[in-house]
């Protein structure tokens, strides 16, 4: 019997090793995975390469991550926020490396790592300080960048309902980097608000099919779910 629910952190992070690359969901705080990144860090884990939208704020979540060490690396889109005190303390001091990926590239770099494809040429960032050491082409007159796929050793998402198979369904924005996420890393793990039954999640609102996920835990945030037929 298939069953990917776990019950502990412990189970749900065990196996990730010094050295990995992350892939954490999220637009903001909209749709990461908090406890998991908690938990990451409760694992004592070092030298991290993390791929997520921006590099958090303040002293929590990512920004926890990086303040306690585990991170050597950050590939984002948006390293400042409302308040960067960590990133920008650790930047300024040479213990953080700072890969800049636009927005629509890192969400394709991760897509390709997922769909297979080892990397695509992009107009985007092409004629400016991103396309510092990349192979360029001009095809129809327009200059291009090579930019790689980007696969990881984890994906960490969060996602509003999932099944003992892994089936994963968003609710409305907090899907963003999540799917393509899911689907790009050897191991991925789920953190959802609701587990249901196998049957309860009607296939069109699948947004990550369960093949993609290896772990699912529940962390309830009190939101009750209704099904969508009762809706």
């Amino acid at each position: 019997m298939i069953n990917k629910i776990v019950q502990t952190m412990a189970e749900a992070l065990a196996g990730i090793k010094d050295g990995s690359t992350v892939l954490i969901g999220g637009f903001g705080s909209v749709g990461q995975p908090d406890a998991l990144i908690e938990a990451l860090i409760e694992t004592g884990v070092k030298d991290l390469t993390i791929a997520l939208n921006n590099a958090g704020s303040g002293r929590v979540g990512v920004a926890k991550l990086m303040d306690n060490g585990c991170v050597r690396k950050i590939i984002c889109s948006f390293p400042r926020s409302s308040d960067p005190v960590v990133f920008e303390t650790l930047y300024r001091e040479g213990k953080l490396e700072l890969e800049i990926t636009p927005q629509g590239t890192l969400a394709e770099r991760i897509r390709a790592a997922a769909a297979g494809i080892p990397a695509f040429f992009t107009a985007t960032g092409a004629g400016t300080l991103l396309a510092r050491g990349k192979e360029s082409r001009v095809i129809d007159g327009r200059e291009y960048i090579l930019e790689t796929a980007l696969k990881a050793d984890v994906a960490l998402v969060e996602a509003w309902q999932a099944d003992r198979w892994g089936n994963l369904v968003y609710r409305g924005s907090g899907a963003n980097f999540n799917p393509t996420m899911a689907a790009a890393a050897e191991l991925t793990v789920a953190q959802v608000q609701h587990i249901v039954e196998l049957g309860d999640l009607h296939p069109h609102m699948v947004g990550t099919p369960g093949v993609y996920v290896n772990r699912v835990i529940q962390v309830d945030r009190g939101e009750p779910w209704t099904k969508p037929e009762e809706a």
